[in-house]
């Protein structure tokens, strides 16, 4: 079939071919087992839904088989066969051309190019998901190619529920994502209930289809790091930054680093991740030597060079490193997605990335002791620096507070507030928002609070109890 004639097919009536598993592709680690055997069979029946009862004895072994493989039910079967990527809007088939632009906007987050985990339909984060399973994919594609502007489609964690009658003013899609009740919100309820294929994780713009990539974040990432050698009182020529995570919107970390004009060392563990961001032209070297990564660094500074490494590894090590060899970092920060800490968002010292992701799903127990031991080690080398001079802030990724529930020495002398404070409440706050500037769409947000007597929004806040009863505290990862 052509491209429009498949979208158009939705979920064909003859099935596809098995697609074969791609490992040059980053795909998503295992996730661990947490179903019993009665939600085993609960997700069975659920992902078979979509089908005719005439496949279902083809299809169960195979969803089986993911389930116990994957942790997931991807439906891979159902992966189109074009390639994924944004089309001009003309290309799409449609009677809506606010339709046809919303799957362009689908087909955006599912490029090779800028998912982290494309093939089991994840944008970034490790589990911000834009669908559950790809038969959602092929149902939302059709939906929106056959909808008018006097129609909505209602869709809940990736599942279309349908096209509804309304008007040509009103949305074209309405898009619900993660809806957990209190009592249902602990990490393992999320991974239990998108086990199940009944709820997704799909953040704030991996879900609602606006994801864009690292330069999604690039200007507010230099603003940040600009503001921050300000704050020091320190030209960003010849200055070193150092942080964390290169996977997703992370990756702005490097090349804001390079137009503010300092020398940047990024961390990241998956090296499909980093050979990306590296062939994308967002950082410019990658060095997986320390001594190398040293002498490297010490050369730029003197040269006063605006350069940005991959440190090919676990950041850990720099930080401990630099320690050692007395290489003075001037601003300090991480970008893993520690909203996810036992799902790939971090990852421990020690263990390669494929050995932690086999822990991970094996024994995760043990996975998340190592990675707290790993976060005590990684406050401990910060602290020295800062006791040196260096400036750390918290870049919205919740590492202040999953470092605090590790027991890491995180936490000010009231053990109330954390020793270091989020780059909004420190300086993108009082630098910018406070003059009614800034990069982010949730600065109005910000500032609303700000208007009604608070002195700081808590979702943003240095105070762990206010972090930990914010309820928007995982939606502000990355840096959104």
């Amino acid at each position: 079939m052509t491209f429009k004639e498949e979208i158009l097919a939705g979920i064909p009536n003859e099935l596809p071919q098995t697609k074969t598993y791609d490992p040059q592709v980053n795909h998503a680690p295992k996730r661990k087992k947490i179903l019993s055997p009665e939600e085993e069979i609960l997700a069975y029946r659920n992902a078979l839904r979509y089908f005719d009862p005439k496949h279902h004895a083809t299809l169960l072994p195979e969803f089986k088989h993911e389930l116990e493989t994957y942790g997931r039910i991807y439906m891979h079967r159902f992966r189109p066969d074009y390639k994924i990527y944004a089309r001009p809007i003309q290309q799409y088939p449609g009677e809506s051309t606010q339709a046809k632009a919303i799957m362009l906007m689908i087909q955006n987050n599912l490029d090779h190019a800028v998912a982290q985990h494309p093939d089991e339909l994840i944008t970034y984060g490790g589990n911000g998901g834009v669908f559950s399973n790809w038969a959602q994919y092929r149902l939302v594609m059709q939906y929106l190619a056959q909808m008018t502007d006097q129609q909505t489609l209602a869709i809940y964690s990736g599942h279309p529920m349908g096209l509804f009658p309304s008007h040509k003013d009103a949305p074209r899609v309405v898009v619900t994502n993660g809806m957990m009740i209190p009592n249902y919100s602990k990490a393992d309820d999320w991974e239990k209930f998108n086990a199940l294929g009944v709820t997704q994780y799909g953040q704030m713009t991996a879900g609602s289809y606006m994801y864009i990539g690292p330069q999604g974040i690039v200007h507010g990432t230099t603003i940040t790091v600009l503001n921050g050698f300000r704050k020091i009182k320190k030209s960003p020529k010849g200055g070193l930054f150092v942080t964390s995570g290169l996977g997703g919107m992370s990756g702005a970390q490097p090349k804001a680093g390079n137009i503010a004009g300092c020398v940047t060392v990024c961390g990241e563990i998956n090296k499909k991740a980093t050979k990306t961001r590296h062939e994308q032209g967002w950082v410019d070297e990658v060095i997986s030597d320390l001594d190398q990564l040293g002498k490297r660094v010490k050369e730029a500074l003197a040269a006063k060079q605006a350069v940005s490494i991959a440190w090919d590894g676990n950041i850990v090590d720099v930080w401990e490193h630099f320690d050692k060899e007395n290489i003075h970092i001037d601003l300090g920060s991480d970008q893993t997605s520690l909203h996810n800490p036992w799902a790939g968002g971090y990852y421990p010292m020690g263990l390669s990335y494929e050995q932690s992701n086999q822990m991970m799903a094996n024994d995760p127990a043990l996975f998340k002791e190592k990675i707290q031991e790993t976060l005590k080690r990684h406050v401990a080398a910060i602290n020295k620096h800062t006791a040196k001079g260096t400036y750390f802030f918290d870049y919205g990724n919740a590492f202040l507070l999953e470092a605090s529930r590790a027991g890491a020495n995180i936490m000010a002398e009231n053990n109330i507030d954390f020793k270091y404070s989020s780059y909004v409440q420190d300086i993108m706050g009082p630098m910018c928002f406070d003059y009614g500037f800034g990069p982010f769409r949730w600065v109005c947000g910000f500032w609303k609070s700000r208007r009604f007597g608070q002195n700081r929004c808590h979702c943003l806040s240095s105070s762990r109890r206010n972090y930990e009863r914010c309820s928007y505290t995982g939606a502000t990862a990355n840096g959104r």
